[in-house]
């Protein structure tokens, strides 16, 4: 069956510019022109891909995303006007997969989807729950527990935690962890590592023996430490 992609844009001759090169390229193709229509249509329609504007009437392109990140991890490319940087960044902060911008090649935007797609592809886990010591995360569900407590993350501070259990003991530098979590496009500041680190400690601490470690000068890992259990 064709992969089904949503796109959303308030301009109706981008959406039919897209639809026309998608659908030459066998994906079946469904559209959404303002940010509340959009969250209805990803419900509706489950997409396997959404290309989502920034601009957009009723709720804008920053704030759907926000919104399908908390119940999805549906693969989003979000569209930016040129040299809009900060928007760009804060689309990928927010879980975006890559972006691309206007005005832009639809033949790029083609490509771009088949490389989402297939990555995603790539990443889908072949150990569908990962436990280390009282911390469990169910990658189907996108659930996280602390010592049997569901712990709410956001869609990267998952990706980041799943990051470490799959590597659970091993050193991972921020070069290595913004690959794995952000992907190999991903252009933004190393510091949002430092950044995502701290918050997710703070959503592990009542873990009694599992935390992430800091190795000065290298990155971080995640650790099972015999002599933290509390009392």
């Amino acid at each position: 069956m064709a992969n089904a992609i949503l796109v959303v844009d308030d301009e109706k001759n981008i959406v039919q510019l897209a639809r026309l090169y998608l659908e030459r390229e066998g994906f079946r193709v469904e559209a959404a022109y303002d940010g509340a229509q959009a969250l209805e249509k990803a419900k509706a329609v489950r997409p396997d891909l959404i290309i989502l504007d920034i601009m957009l009437p009723e709720m804008d392109g920053l704030s759907v995303c926000r919104e399908l990140r908390k119940t999805s991890n549906v693969p989003i490319i979000i569209l930016t006007a040129r040299g809009d940087d900060v928007d760009r960044v804060v689309g990928l902060e927010l879980g975006a997969d890559d972006y691309v911008t206007k005005p832009f090649n639809p033949r790029e935007l083609v490509a771009r989807v088949k490389a989402v797609l297939r990555r995603a592809r790539q990443e889908e886990p072949s150990q569908p729950v990962l436990e280390a010591d009282g911390l469990k995360l169910d990658l189907t569900r996108r659930e996280v527990t602390v010592e049997g407590e569901p712990v709410t993350l956001r869609a990267k501070e998952f990706d980041l935690l799943a990051a470490f259990m799959r590597h659970l003991g091993i050193v991972l530098d921020r070069e290595r962890l913004l690959q794995l979590v952000w992907g190999s496009d991903y252009y933004g500041d190393t510091r949002t590592i430092d950044v995502h680190v701290a918050w997710l400690r703070e959503k592990l601490a009542k873990a009694k023996r599992v935390k992430i470690q800091t190795v000065w000068g290298v990155g971080y890992k995640l650790v099972v430490d015999p002599d933290a259990a509390k009392s």
